[in-house]
């Protein structure tokens, strides 16, 4: 993260290893809500209901417990983000293949507007042995009986 970004421990704002926690009047109610944000990131990464202090009108200040589970919240909602996305590019399905082996397919998405294509590669899961792998559309049904027939094919 930059080092030109001063480390600061407000009540309501918190900026410290590569995040920033601020705490806000909540749009929805009365109560107040924290943003969690990744400093770079144009977008807070978490924004959750906030606990209110003890008059019951302002909010509760920040605190260095606090300020590390809602790092630590935060960064686990990055990183299922990043899983789903890639889960969204990535399948692989296992089959026995013609002879009884185990064959494992993947196919793997391209994310090019300019030319929309996807990888399917074909290995023995034992071996980890490439069989084949070629490209074909980013819509192909991915299926024991599809990559089958792909296989067979001479494209």
């Amino acid at each position: 993260m930059s080092d030109d970004i001063e480390e600061t421990s407000d009540p309501r704002l918190w900026k410290k290893n590569g995040w920033i926690a601020k705490v806000i009047k909540n749009e929805d109610d009365d109560g107040w809500a924290v943003e969690m944000t990744r400093i770079g990131d144009p977008e807070p990464a978490l924004v959750g209901p906030w606990t209110m202090g003890r008059d019951k009108r302002n909010p509760k200040p920040l605190d260095t417990s606090s300020f590390i589970t809602l790092v630590k919240t935060a960064s686990e909602v990055l990183l299922r983000h990043q899983q789903s996305a890639r889960a969204a590019l990535h399948r692989t399905i296992s089959f026995a293949g013609e002879n009884g082996q185990r064959v494992r397919a993947d196919l793997d998405i391209a994310q090019d507007d300019d030319d929309p294509h996807a990888i399917l590669k074909l290995v023995v899961d034992a071996t980890g042995e490439e069989i084949r792998s070629g490209r074909v559309p980013p819509s192909f049904k991915l299926s024991a009986a599809s990559v089958t027939r792909w296989a067979a094919s001479e494209d």
